[in-house]
Formats: C-alpha cells, structure tokens, sequence
C-alpha cells in the first residue's frame, strides 16, 4: 500500500521506512517533545506553537510529524524561516500499526506528545500508555458528522480519549461533543487556526503579477474539490457578461488535478504549473504548492472551497480573511463552523449554494469595491485578539511533559 502511495506521489519514496516506525539516524541526546499535526492546515497552525515550546524551554528538541508530502514540503520551507532548523526535526508518523508504533516510541522516547485537532490513533496512544508518555490533543476538533460516527462506537470512543491526559478544544461545541463521547480533563483554549500568522507570499512575483493583472477584474476558486470546478466554470460564464477580460482564478486543494481542471476549462485555460500566466477572460489553473497566500493578496474575492458539495466540510476560510480577503463559502463547512460563524457574524463572509448565487455575490463585490474592501476589513478585524494562544498552549505541552 506505501509502495502504490508512492508511485502516485502520496508519499516520499526515500522515507517510507517511517511511515514504519524505522528511524536509521541515532536519537539526539536530551528531552524531546512530539508533536503530530496531519496535514497541511494542523501543520500550518501548530508552528506558533512550536516557536514558543522552543523558546520557553531552550533545551528541549521537537519531533514535529506530519502525514502528507505537501505538510512535509511546509515544513522544509517554513523553519529555516522560523530560525527552527536547529531545534526541530521532522519525520512522517509511523501508521498506526501496533508493532510500527512500538518501534517509532521506542526509538524516540519522548516526554510528552501532542497531538493537533482530531488525530486519534489507538496504537500510538496505548504505546505511549505503556510508556508512561502525558499525551495532549491540541486544537481538538469533533465535528457534527465525526461525532456521528463515534457515538455508534461509544466503547471504543471513550477508550481512545481515555489516552489523552488533556484535551484543548478549539470551541464549546467541539468541548461538549468531546465530553458527551467520554473525554475528561477538557478545556476550551481556542482555535489556533485564529492566531496563525499570514500565509506567506514571494514579493517579487507578487509585485509581478499584480502589473500583470492591474485593473483587470478577478477573483479566486481556492481549495476546491472535483465537481466544484464545474460550479466555478458556470459562475465565470455568467459573470463574463457583465466583466469582459475577467479572469477566474481557481487554485485546486489537491493541484495534480491541475490537467483535469484544464480539460473542463477548454481554450479558457492556462496553468502556472507549467509557467502559464493568466489571460484576460481567462481560466487561470494555479496548480502549484504552497502559494494560496500569494492568489490570496492578488484576488481579493475568495470563495473557499470543499463546501459547495455534500458531504463538504469545508476548508479554513480565516487564511482569506486574514490577509483582508472577502470571503464565501457553500453551504457544507461542518469542519469550520467556529470560524465560519464569527466571520459571517461579523460581515466578513458570505453564504452561497449554487453557480447563480456564487456569480451573483463575486458580481456584486467586483461592482463595488468598496464593499469589497468592507467585508475584508470585518473578517480581518473579527479575528484580531488571538495573539497570545500558541503560547498558552505552548506552556501546556510544556507542563506535561515537565510533570
């Protein structure tokens, strides 16, 4: 199964022996925190955390794991930038296969372990049972659909979070699910997804491609899912009537889809991945790693994607908001739902089901910049005041494993 994952780009073909708890290098000397965030987004989100472990306990080494390439590709790009190099390694977690978990905590013997959002994994948590190992689930999320799920497993439900030693959900809600399912020692910190800093963006090609595009109407499809691409097609068809040159940019969650998307768009079509830049009345197919902070201060209009279509879910719309981005979202975002009701709350996000209403908002918005620039404003200021959260959960992590 590695193998196949491998050949279809889901995995890194040198490091497989992780995803098996093989380690060939020696473990460093001294105390060492794990951290475990799956994806991208966790990943993203926990860095914060990270910074401030490192500095509060000067010390200490940080295994951060991750899942996917793209949060390993995340990682490799973002701590030299942080100035973590030194202080954090990273691996692919091992799957949680019983004798591979065994053999990853054995090797790495940390003191405590985090774990970021809604990654239960039985066999690492019973490792790090036997071994005495505190275990904290950071950022906790259960959504309504997750809770679901468990609540027709309520043994196994509340085995599994009897591992953790603390849980720090990321809203009420998410606290309460977590309790009705068993949990204990639950507190509700924050959602970390608030305080995360700006997605970055290179400044030359940013300065490039807005003299590009200077006075060009557009707007951004980010994070989108197949069959949500048709929808954005519609919307761009409805909207060209009234936007002549209006460039659509959509920017796909997963971008080896980049080709697939193509084909839909037809002739409309262009792609960074192959250094194609975007054409009036155009397609523009960003399918490219790690440049949505890019498309993000180009566009202005966002809607965000895995949420027009059931069973949805939703991906994290406060990335748009906090670079000052007008938002909308579909009506499936189960996984956001925090995030998404203090941005509507607040006029920073907008609702939308279908091409029509989708056309019908990016309209209004490219007809009235200045309720553009009012719906990015509220987003952006009703996500202010979160600043001191990684570091609050950055001296829990601290305090487990300090005992």
């Amino acid at each position: 199964m590695l193998s196949l994952r491998a050949w279809r780009g889901k995995e890194v073909g040198g490091r497989l022996g992780e995803r098996r708890g093989i380690e060939r290098a020696p473990r460093p000397p001294g105390e060492l925190v794990w951290v475990h965030a799956a994806s991208v987004g966790e990943t993203f989100s926990v860095l914060p955390v990270l910074e401030e472990i490192a500095a509060i306990w000067p010390e200490v080494l940080i295994l951060l794991t991750t899942g996917t390439v793209t949060s390993s590709a995340l990682v490799g790009q973002r701590l030299p930038e942080l100035g973590l190099r030194e202080r954090v390694l990273h691996r692919f977690a091992p799957l949680d296969v019983p004798q591979w978990a065994s053999r990853f905590l054995d090797h790495w013997r940390p003191k405590a372990a985090a774990f970021v959002e809604s990654e239960l994994w039985p066999n690492l948590l019973a490792g790090c049972a036997r071994r005495d190992i505190p275990v904290m689930l950071v950022n906790a999320r259960m959504s309504e659909r997750s809770y679901a799920r468990w609540r027709r497993a309520p043994r196994t439900a509340r085995a599994v979070l009897a591992g953790f030693c603390r849980i720090a959900a990321r809203s009420e809600g998410d606290a309460a699910r977590l309790r009705s399912l068993g949990a204990e020692n639950v507190s509700t910190l924050g959602d970390l997804k608030f305080a995360a800093p700006p997605l970055a963006a290179d400044r030359a090609e940013l300065s490039r491609l807005q003299g590009l595009l200077d006075g060009r109407p557009l707007w951004l499809a980010a994070s989108t899912h197949p069959g949500e691409e048709e929808i954005v097609l519609d919307a761009h068809g409805r909207l060209s009537r009234n936007h002549p040159g209006l460039i659509t940019i959509i920017a796909p969650r997963h971008p080896d889809r980049g080709a697939a998307i193509a084909a839909l768009a037809g002739t409309l079509a262009s792609r960074r991945a192959l250094g194609q830049d975007p054409r009036p009345g155009g397609i523009w197919i960003a399918d490219t790693l790690g440049e949505l902070g890019l498309l993000y201060r180009l566009a202005r209009i966002a809607l965000i994607g895995r949420s027009l279509l059931p069973p949805g879910g939703g991906q994290n719309p406060l990335e748009p908001a906090r670079l000052g981005c007008a938002v909308a979202v579909g009506p499936h975002t189960d996984n956001f739902a925090a995030a998404v009701a203090a941005l509507q709350d607040a006029g920073g996000l907008a609702r939308v089901c279908d091409a029509v209403g989708l056309a019908a908002w990016v309209d209004s918005l490219l007809q009235d910049p200045g309720r553009r620039d009012a719906m990015g404003a509220a987003g952006r200021a009703s996500i202010a005041g979160t600043a001191d959260l990684p570091r609050r959960m950055a001296q829990a992590i601290v305090a487990l494993a300090r005992g």
